[in-house]
């Protein structure tokens, strides 16, 4: 398997992600990107409820604020730095329980008036996610075009490691932030 170690190019989020080398880099761009979008979620749910703990401790049972705590603190370790400087990739599975979690401690408790799925939703749509069919991938000073596999850039060797940014289209090159792609074979 090929490590792949994304990092947004403010860095502000960094993961690692396996594949095979044969794989298509539109179904890596699809994938990493999903996994940035639900790290996202967690980090905005983790700082939006982080600043309603105050009024949960102060109106809530303390088990609806124990299980909302707990709920985002595993959240927010699976989804840490920590886990990608240990070379651990993430689960997109993973993340999704996570969320899943959060927002059924949520939902159960009616923190903040939230009864339904569909209010929770809007407080997503406040987020600014990662498009699939836009989103850049860039190694060493080259983007990935998404037409080809990945062997075509790192060769056939499954125990590669790559260092990957990802790009918003509107930030202009990965380039020109002074990204440089990293290649380690083992």
């Amino acid at each position: 398997m090929v490590v792949i170690q994304v990092k947004d190019t403010e860095e502000k989020q960094q993961f690692v992600y396996e594949c095979e080398c044969s794989k298509h880099v539109e179904d890596i761009a699809k994938d990493v990107t999903e996994i940035y979008n639900l790290i996202s979620k967690i980090q905005y749910l983790n700082f939006t409820f982080q600043q309603q703990q105050c009024l949960i401790q102060a109106g809530w049972h303390d088990d609806v604020s124990r299980s909302l705590t707990r709920a985002l603190s595993e959240a927010q370790a699976y989804a840490s730095k920590e886990i990608a400087l240990n070379k651990r990739p993430l689960s997109p599975h993973v993340l999704r329980d996570h969320i899943q979690t959060i927002e059924r401690v949520i939902l159960t408790s009616q923190l903040m008036d939230f009864s339904e799925s569909n209010q929770l939703q809007k407080l997503y749509s406040d987020m600014e996610l990662l498009q699939e069919d836009t989103t850049k991938l860039w190694w060493a000073e080259k983007e990935l075009l998404r037409s080809k596999r990945l062997c075509d850039y790192v060769g056939k060797n499954e125990k590669t490691k790559i260092l990957i940014k990802l790009e918003k289209p509107s930030l202009g090159s990965a380039r020109q932030s002074g990204s440089t792609g990293q290649r380690l074979q083992l």
